[in-house]
């Protein structure tokens, strides 16, 4: 008998029979899950738009996982290092370094996601994770050795990991199970359950603690191989290791809570699962801002199809320039919204300007309120509402 099977007796099987007696109202949150998923991925994009996208959500989600541990760089400090930016104090360049670990992991495994070369799960393989995660870092002690089992106890807050000795064991059996579980589901059931055993394994793993240090940043790279496994959209698989960073108060406290209760993960499934389905509405919204305005801007070019010359161009120009800004722009402000719109009202008249803005708002292209003058880019709903 091994010891985990006395001090940790939830952990001599792994499963996912939590949909087994999920709450309907679990059911519906991964229904929706599923469907805003699918939106994602039909949605069309222009290719600027789509990267820049994906690196706003690879700047979160890697960001999150490493500011759990303590990284304190703000996600502009990220994509400022991500384009080679970032200028840091020697004393400070260790947080460089941990964003860099967990960047090529996940590059990694999307670029043989790609190529359809993931390997097999194994030991080995979540070895290689957590030896990039530790590359060059500070490590805790001389015991821990990144990529190595550890080979002595180790605790967080309340919990005590599993026994040193039963560590290769279990993870040969997480191994074991996560490619059992790869050929399980068809097609309609893919992301939903796809999700769960994300969930799943993240939980199973951080019980486990294999690792001296860097235990949290590997749970979250399985979590993270195991939905782009599942063709979940790929800015969306990065959303749970933002929302933990978002919440991460109550995602130590989840987390304490599942390890108490003897292996039970309802709550923190629940938890995690409305967490990803929020993550989801966020971007959806984002993109559809995103093509929302795209939409607007082709629309004021076919308002001004056909007409030359300076003062067409100009209102143009004007009408798009108000479309940049959150906030209606005062009369007062109108000739400084940004360069261009500066130069090319540095000599006019207050005459013209506003014989621009009544011109504009003729055309019901631009709106004036109590605030100032707005671009009515709310037309385009119409045409971007499905419901």
């Amino acid at each position: 008998m091994r010891r985990f099977e006395t001090t940790h007796p939830w952990l001599r099987s792994f499963d996912t029979d939590y949909l087994v007696h999920a709450p309907p109202r679990i059911w519906m949150i991964l229904g929706e899950i599923k469907a805003k998923c699918e939106q994602l991925t039909g949605i069309p994009l222009m290719r600027q738009t789509a990267d820049e996208l994906y690196t706003v959500y690879l700047a979160r989600g890697v960001l999150g996982t490493t500011a759990i541990e303590g990284n304190t760089l703000s996600e502009e400090d990220v994509r400022a290092h991500m384009e080679g930016k970032l200028k840091l104090p020697e004393s400070k360049e260790y947080l460089k370094q941990e964003i860099d670990n967990i960047l090529a992991e996940i590059r990694r495994m999307l670029s043989r996601r790609r190529r359809r070369k993931l390997p097999p799960w194994s030991t080995k393989e979540i070895c290689r994770h957590n030896k990039v995660v530790l590359k060059d870092l500070e490590l805790p002690d001389e015991e821990t050795v990144p990529g190595e089992i550890r080979k002595h106890s180790v605790g967080v807050g309340r919990y005590r990991a599993v026994p040193a000795e039963d560590c290769n064991y279990l993870l040969e059996q997480l191994c074991k199970w996560l490619n059992s579980s790869n050929n399980d589901t068809n097609e309609d059931s893919r992301i939903p359950i796809g999700l769960v055993k994300a969930i799943a394994a993240h939980l199973y793993f951080a019980w486990i603690h294999p690792f001296g240090d860097g235990n949290g940043r590997t749970a979250r790279l399985i979590e993270f191989r195991i939905l782009i496994e599942a063709d979940i959209p790929i800015p969306a698989t990065l959303l749970p290791s933002n929302f933990y960073n978002q919440t991460r108060t109550e995602y130590a406290r989840q987390l304490d809570r599942a390890s108490q209760s003897g292996g039970k993960m309802d709550q923190f499934m629940e938890y995690a699962i409305r967490g990803f389905s929020e993550g989801l509405s966020e971007q959806l919204a984002s993109i559809r801002s995103q093509h929302l305005q795209i939409s607007w801007i082709s629309y004021v070019h076919e308002q001004f199809q056909g007409m030359t010359g300076t003062a067409a161009k100009r209102r143009r120009n004007l009408v798009l320039a108000l479309s940049e800004q959150d906030q209606p722009v005062p009369r007062s402000q109108i000739g400084e919204i940004n360069p261009r719109i500066a130069r090319e009202y540095a000599n006019a008249s207050q005459k013209m300007i506003s014989r621009d803005l009544n011109y504009l708002i003729e055309m019901k292209l631009v709106e004036r309120t109590i605030r100032g003058y707005r671009a009515r880019k709310e037309r385009m709903q119409a045409f971007l509402t499905s419901d």
